[in-house]
C-alpha cells in the first residue's frame, strides 16, 4: 500500500488522478519495505513555484519538470532502529511536463507517468549524474515505462 498526498498548489487539472499516481508509484517502489504503508507527497505547481524551489535547492534559476526530495532519517530514530515510512516528495510542474508532452510528441498521461516514475526513482536514490548511473536509472525507467503499457520514455517520436 502505498499513501499518497497529492496536493495542487494550481487550480487542479484533470491528470493525474491519485489512482494514477498510485499505479505509476506502486510501479516505481523497487524494494520492499518491511512498513505498511509507504508515504510520499506529490505537490503538482505552476512555473513560479517549481522556479523558486529550482534556485533555492538546485541554484537553477527556472522551472523544471519534477524535483525530488528524499526523505532522511532524523538521526534519534536511526540510533534506535525504527524507520518512517516516507519516501519523500516529489514536485511537478504542469505547465512544464505539459509543454514537454507537446514538443516530444507524448500523450500528456504518458509524460506524467515518466516523471512520476523519474521522480519516485530519484526518491529511491537513483541518480543520473554521471554515465553509469544514468544508463542504470534510465534503463529502470524504460522497463517500468513499457510494465505500465507505455513506450520507452527516451525513444524519439
Amino acid at each position: 500500500m502505498i499513501d499518497i498526498d497529492l496536493q495542487w498548489g494550481i487550480d487542479e487539472q484533470s491528470i493525474p488522478t491519485i489512482e494514477q499516481c498510485q499505479k505509476w508509484v506502486h510501479a516505481s517502489v523497487l524494494e520492499p519495505r518491511s512498513f505498511e504503508p509507504v508515504e510520499m507527497t506529490i505537490r503538482i505547481v505552476d512555473k513560479q513555484e517549481s522556479q523558486q524551489l529550482n534556485a533555492d535547492y538546485r541554484n537553477k534559476d527556472k522551472p523544471t519538470n519534477v524535483l525530488s526530495f528524499e526523505f532522511e532519517q532524523p538521526p534519534g530514530l536511526v540510533d534506535i532502529g525504527e524507520e518512517l515510512p516516507y519516501l519523500g516528495d516529489l514536485v511537478i510542474c504542469a505547465e512544464v511536463v505539459a509543454e514537454e508532452a507537446k514538443v516530444q510528441n507524448k500523450s500528456l498521461e504518458e509524460h506524467w507517468a515518466h516523471m512520476i516514475v523519474h521522480g519516485t526513482l530519484h526518491l529511491q536514490g537513483y541518480d543520473h549524474i554521471d554515465e553509469y548511473d544514468a544508463e542504470e536509472m534510465e534503463g529502470l525507467e524504460i522497463e517500468i515505462m513499457q510494465s505500465l503499457g507505455y513506450e520507452n520514455p527516451y525513444q524519439e517520436s
